[in-house]
Formats: structure tokens, C-alpha cells, sequence
């Protein structure tokens, strides 16, 4: 599902999971991604949640083909060379299959001969597709994207759909000084 209002011929929208007025996404996920969309209603805030200046913590759930391996995950951890320059050092670790996860729709291709496996990457930057082009530079193609929280703010007691209001200070955002913004 893309991260907009606006529709799009044969493809669901954020529309049809959120009925508020007023708000838009800070930060997009990919039509091949799912999870956690921060909405707002204030475009300075939108701007510094999207904006890696700011470097804000998102934490990805990445489903990968093969079985992770500790010299991948230590790649990932030290900054990969992708086409548009090297990424920053990210935290990865491998994780077992997210507790109540939703069922993917459509579901990923599944083949008897090859395992997956989980793993955690958190990243202070936002590339295109990022993620995805990171886990295949390592040699472990990505097959599902979770993101799992923005700074403080995670999936936890979200179905797929499912929406609830927060409060924005708990994002943990600073101002170039060291203190939360007002309102926020």
C-alpha cells in the first residue's frame, strides 16, 4: 500500500485505513513494505521525522532469503557500498520470526530448498529502498520489510490497519540545541 491520501487505480491507500482529516505521512514506505506510517498534521514536524539531518532512529524487521550470516550482519554494522555512496553504520543483528505479525498479503514466494531468515537493521539514514539494496549487497535478498518503529514509537499492539493517536515528544526528536521542540 503506497503512503499516500490521494487514490490510485486497483491499489488501496492510506484512505482506506485512516478516516482523519488533515494529516499527511512523514516518511514513506515502499509498495513492497509494510508497518509503521507516522501521520501528522505539522508540516515542521513532518519535515524533521522525514529528514535524515536529524538522524531519527527507525528500526526495520527484514525477512531475508538464506540463513543471515554473522559476516552480513557485521557488513551491515560497518556500512555497505551501494551505488549512491557508502551507507552509514547501521545496528543488525538477527531475530527470530516478529511475534504477532500479520499475515503478508500477498505472501512472499516460498521455495522448499532455500530457508529465511530474520533480522533486525536499525538505520539513521533514509535511502530509497535502502534496506532492500543493502540486504542483497550482503547477499541475503530481502523477501519482507516490516518497519518497526520511528524513534520511540513502534508497532506494538497494532494489527495491520489499525491506527492510534500519540504524543509527539515521545519520538524523541531534539532541537539543534539538545531540547524537544515546543509542541512536539
Amino acid at each position: 500500500m503506497p503512503c499516500k491520501f490521494s487514490p490510485t487505480a486497483g491499489r488501496r491507500t492510506l484512505t482506506d485505513f485512516i478516516d482523519v482529516a488533515d494529516v499527511y505521512p512523514a516518511g514513506r514506505l515502499d509498495m513492497d513494505s509494510e508497518g509503521l506510517v507516522l501521520l501528522t498534521d505539522d508540516g515542521a514536524l513532518q519535515a524533521r521525522i522525514s529528514s535524515p539531518r536529524h538522524k531519527l532512529p527507525k528500526v526495520y524487521w527484514a525477512q531475508v532469503e538464506g540463513e543471515a550470516s554473522e559476516a552480513a550482519l557485521q557488513a551491515l554494522r560497518t556500512g555497505v557500498d551501494l551505488r549512491d555512496g557508502r551507507t552509514r553504520p547501521a545496528i543488525a543483528r538477527r531475530i527470530a520470526e516478529p511475534p504477532g505479525l500479520w499475515p503478508r498479503n500477498p505472501p512472499i514466494r516460498y521455495r522448499a530448498n532455500i530457508p529465511t531468515s530474520w533480522i533486525e537493521l536499525g538505520l539513521r539514514e533514509g535511502r530509497n529502498r535502502q534496506v532492500r539494496r543493502m540486504t542483497a549487497r550482503v547477499g541475503f535478498p530481502t523477501l519482507r520489510l516490516v518497519r518497526a518503529s520511528i524513534g520511540a514509537i513502534g508497532l506494538e499492539g497494532l494489527a495491520s490497519g489499525q491506527w492510534r493517536q500519540v504524543d509527539p515528544s515521545t519520538l524523541g526528536l531534539r532541537r539543534e540545541g539538545g531540547h524537544p521542540p515546543a509542541g512536539a
